[in-house]
């Protein structure tokens, strides 16, 4: 009788399917801090690269990084391009404020005319005796001429708008043409603005006059010499895109 072997029993193996939808979760994980990474970096090329080469492995080459990297937002390089334009606005109104200072060294003017330039816009501050007689609008004969130089100064390649304004001190006026230091400081500044528009190469569309009379004071009107300094004609030239908000191109206010 022919003997059976016997077979020893196999020892009971451990289940390990766990370990593929664990090591799944890993590579995904991994794929996720890759993705947070690359999307907090500026550099859109190596972002494809990445997602390309885990697309490969993951998906045969399309899945969950095949989409667009966060750094080619259009938004984003709108921004970029806005703030070259504004880098280079700011450029031209720096040469423009140069050769206005050359202008006022030149005619020996520096205790009458200055210039700053701030986030408003390029400002060319003239005091009134300047241009005019006391408590009178008209620009004085002899300084017609200044008055033709600071127009050539305002020709510029960007088209900006420029706003002229006259001020006066709180000291009052009455007289048979004005019954205001509203009504001076309103002519002071649209009788400049037409000198000043003389020059055709400048756009009369750009330009508006405004009155302030006493009430943009730069200094005390407790001393003469702070009067002195608030009766002022302004030229503020705005920056590129920037427009007056006044509906009319002559307002007192």
């Amino acid at each position: 009788m022919a003997k059976h072997k016997r077979h020893k029993k196999h020892e009971d193996h451990v289940d390990e399917s766990w370990l593929i939808p664990y090591a799944d979760l890993l590579t995904l994980l991994l794929a996720l801090f890759i993705v947070l990474f690359a999307s907090s970096s500026i550099d859109a090329q190596k972002f494809q690269a990445i997602a390309s080469a885990f697309n490969n492995e993951l998906e045969g080459g399309s899945g969950v990084l095949d989409f667009p990297s966060p750094v080619s937002n259009p938004s984003m390089s709108e921004t970029e391009e806005q703030e070259n334009l504004k880098a280079a606005d700011r450029k031209e109104l720096q040469e423009m404020q140069e050769k206005m200072t050359a202008y006022i060294k030149e005619n020996n003017l520096e205790d009458k005319v200055e210039t700053a330039l701030s986030g408003e816009g390029l400002l060319l501050r003239i005091r009134d005796n300047v241009l005019f007689s006391s408590g009178d609008a008209e620009i004085q004969s002899a300084q017609i001429q200044s008055a033709r130089d600071i127009s050539k100064l305002l020709i510029m390649d960007i088209p900006r708008n420029i706003i002229i304004s006259g001020h006066t001190d709180n000291i009052p006026i009455s007289t048979v043409q004005y019954d205001s230091n509203w009504e001076l400081s309103a002519m002071r500044a649209v009788n400049f603005m037409k000198e000043i528009l003389k020059n055709e190469q400048l756009d009369p569309r750009l330009f508006s006059a405004k009155g302030y009379g006493e009430y943009q004071p730069i200094a005390s009107n407790d001393t003469e010499p702070g009067r002195a300094q608030n009766r002022r004609v302004e030229i503020l030239i705005l920056p590129q895109g920037e427009t007056d908000q006044s509906t009319n191109s002559s307002s007192q206010k």
